[in-house]
């Protein structure tokens, strides 16, 4: 799973290799740990994580802050190289595959071949989340596939790369709000719904600030669990009646807080999407 690209191949690159018993949870732990020490680009593997990090950003200490790897509860070997410069895009080309959902939807990126599906969307994630690759962003794909956008509003809430607001705007949503608090994200997330033709979605740079008294009958939030729990209540404030609620970034064993969070503000649990531990759910207002 490629979980971001580098904005440019100008710089030259070190590139980790860590190797991980048992693989989850703490893979995505390692790369949130990572994430908060400069490392910018992720490739998730059967047995670990490359994680890449530019040469100028990388000092020989770079690992003591991350806890991680200090767990009794985890095995993790690592090993770093340089990447020379000339090598950086054919490598992560090599990493990064195309995926397809249900043979409806595919996600890809620009150098890859059209492929012969109902939606198909062309990505190119520089450094914001959302190839589809990932349990979360999959799953909630799963959930727009299932639903009928046709003439809704749409609020995509911590949208990344866009690919939630794409797909709701290709199953012809009327308009569609896609918001990223990261200004990488914004400005990724204009680039692909430019790419995709997508001008019923309006791309913005902020949280929930944003929303004001804005109404939407479909609310798509793919973040992490601590924030769901902190945003849920404005999240209802802006669903029209019979809205829905479609929600991601957290485990298994968040339901339950999830749910109550979501029944205290008047939503209805209807139905859960599982891969990996990961989850997606669907509330209905």
């Amino acid at each position: 799973m490629v979980t971001y690209k580098p904005a440019t191949n100008l710089s030259i690159y070190i590139e980790y290799s860590f190797k991980i018993e048992p693989l989850h949870p703490a893979s995505d732990i390692l790369i949130a740990e990572l994430g908060e020490v400069g490392f910018e680009s992720f490739v998730e593997n059967d047995d670990g994580v490359l994680a890449y990090i530019q040469k100028e950003d990388w000092r020989d200490d770079i690992l003591n802050a991350i806890q991680i790897l200090k767990h009794p509860d985890f095995k993790i070997s690592q090993s770093y190289t340089e990447i020379p410069q000339e090598n950086w895009n054919a490598d992560w080309e090599r990493n990064f595959k195309p995926i397809q959902i249900d043979n409806r939807c595919a996600v890809r990126a620009p150098f890859h071949k059209k492929m012969e599906v109902e939606y198909d969307i062309v990505i190119e994630p520089k450094m914001s989340f959302g190839t589809g690759h990932h349990e979360t962003t999959r799953m909630m794909l799963q959930f727009i596939l299932d639903h009928d956008f046709e003439a809704l509003s749409v609020l995509d809430m911590g949208s990344g790369t866009g690919v939630l607001a794409i797909l709701a705007a290709m199953k012809s949503a009327t308009y569609v709000d896609a918001i990223d608090i990261d200004t990488w994200c914004f400005l990724n997330a204009k680039e692909n719904v430019a790419r995709n033709g997508c001008p019923q979605i309006n791309v913005y740079e902020g949280d929930v600030a944003l929303l004001g008294k804005l109404k939407y009958d479909v609310i798509l939030a793919n973040i992490n669990r601590n924030t769901l729990l902190r945003d849920i209540p404005v999240y209802v404030k802006n669903l029209n009646k019979n809205g829905i609620l479609f929600v991601s970034g957290f485990y298994a064993e968040d339901i339950p807080m999830i749910s109550a969070k979501c029944a205290e503000n008047g939503l209805r649990w209807e139905k859960n999407l599982e891969k990996n531990r990961w989850v997606a759910a669907k509330y209905v207002f």
